[in-house]
């Protein structure tokens, strides 16, 4: 088991996860983060610190898709261990459905 983030992350980037991540498996894309599953440690103290509820054990039902989307992204964008603030319109975008398709960007992040 791994942890991955969800498409509920997207243009909400509250970044809380990452202070408490203990091996900065978190990578920064330029609108929502991922986690590298096989840098996870499994240790689920990230999960109830999203805000936006985007965090998820990779053994719910229906998240391959976020699986593969956390592998492929993770060894795309470069890691990020400090928390930064959240866009302006975050609470705004929090709960949006189809955030995927809609506002999904595969540019990279600004990292450390």
């Amino acid at each position: 088991m791994t942890y991955i983030v969800t498409d509920n992350c997207i243009k909400c980037k509250y970044m809380d996860c990452i202070e408490v991540c203990p091996v900065d498996c978190f990578y920064e894309g330029e609108n929502m983060l991922v986690i590298h599953p096989d840098e996870c440690i499994d240790c689920g103290v990230c999960e109830p610190e999203c805000p936006a509820d985007a965090i998820k054990p990779d053994t719910e039902p229906g998240l391959d898709k976020w699986l593969q989307i956390n592998t492929e992204y993770a060894s795309k964008w470069p890691n990020i261990t400090s928390k930064k603030e959240p866009p302006v319109d975050a609470k705004e975008f929090d709960g949006v459905e189809g955030k995927f398709e809609k506002y999904f960007s595969e540019n990279p992040g600004e990292g450390d």
